[in-house]
């Protein structure tokens, strides 16, 4: 199988969007912690019983920035879902006028990321900084899946696309996805950077995502296209940032 270096990087990025992007705070409305709670405790009654530990299951930007304590991570499938861009960010990694995409578990097909064992003793307590993230822009819900490692199964709480959100985009062609992550960026990035993390995480824990792969490529030469186009000198050649790893479906 032939190898497939990362086309996307960070300087590339960088010369697409030079200057940076102002927050706006009314372009998405988060929902307090008061607001939350009750999702939150719903969602532990609804765990399963027997459930041993407390897992999440991260197949984005909870891979490359999880932002809680854990005791264990473990790479595995998830069956049922598959990992899309079907998310808008009209904040964060887009603006309202350019919105950017961020991924979602979309039904159908399988997953590979990565399962952590939170650590602490209160479910409520250990979760709420996840599910504040997650859960505060009303973009995902939650489920509780079997993740299958090669250490057994794990039960873990994940987020997947919330299909009734005004933020869900269907089912979009990988060249309209492309498009969207090239342009779109917010005051904390580019939503290309994003899929860079993203795609770079996944490449190191040995997952290659097909959606991934294509996508960082389709967005690559429409960043170079914006930077040339902007008069930014173009970068010259270098080794991929990123590993090279054998490329194998998911």
């Amino acid at each position: 199988m032939p190898k497939r270096p990362l086309s996307l990087s960070l300087d590339l990025i960088a010369r697409a969007h030079p200057d940076p992007v102002r927050d706006d705070p009314g372009a998405l409305t988060l929902l307090t912690d008061d607001e939350l709670e009750p999702g939150l405790a719903q969602a532990l009654t609804r765990r399963p019983s027997g459930a041993e530990g407390l897992w999440v299951f991260g197949y984005g930007s909870l891979i490359w920035q999880p932002e809680f304590t854990f005791t264990e991570r473990r790479t595995g499938t998830v069956r049922g879902y598959h990992r899309r861009f079907c998310l808008l960010q009209r904040r964060f990694r887009g603006s309202t006028e350019r919105p950017g995409l961020v991924l979602g578990l979309d039904r159908g097909g399988l997953c590979r990321g990565v399962a952590f064992r939170l650590a602490g003793d209160d479910p409520h307590v250990t979760l709420l900084p996840v599910w504040r993230r997650e859960m505060r822009g009303n973009g995902y819900a939650s489920r509780w899946v079997v993740v299958e490692t090669a250490d057994g199964p794990v039960t873990a709480l994940t987020f997947v696309v919330n299909r009734a959100s005004d933020r869900y985009t269907g089912r979009l062609t990988e060249p309209e996805i492309a498009d969207r992550i090239a342009t779109g960026a917010g005051h904390l990035g580019p939503s290309a950077e994003y899929l860079f993390r993203t795609a770079e995480a996944c490449a190191r824990e040995g997952i290659l995502d097909e959606h991934l792969w294509t996508l960082q490529a389709l967005v690559a030469e429409r960043l170079d296209a914006m930077a040339q186009a902007d008069g930014a000198p173009q970068a010259p050649s270098r080794p991929a940032a990123s590993p090279s790893p054998q490329f194998t479906s998911t």
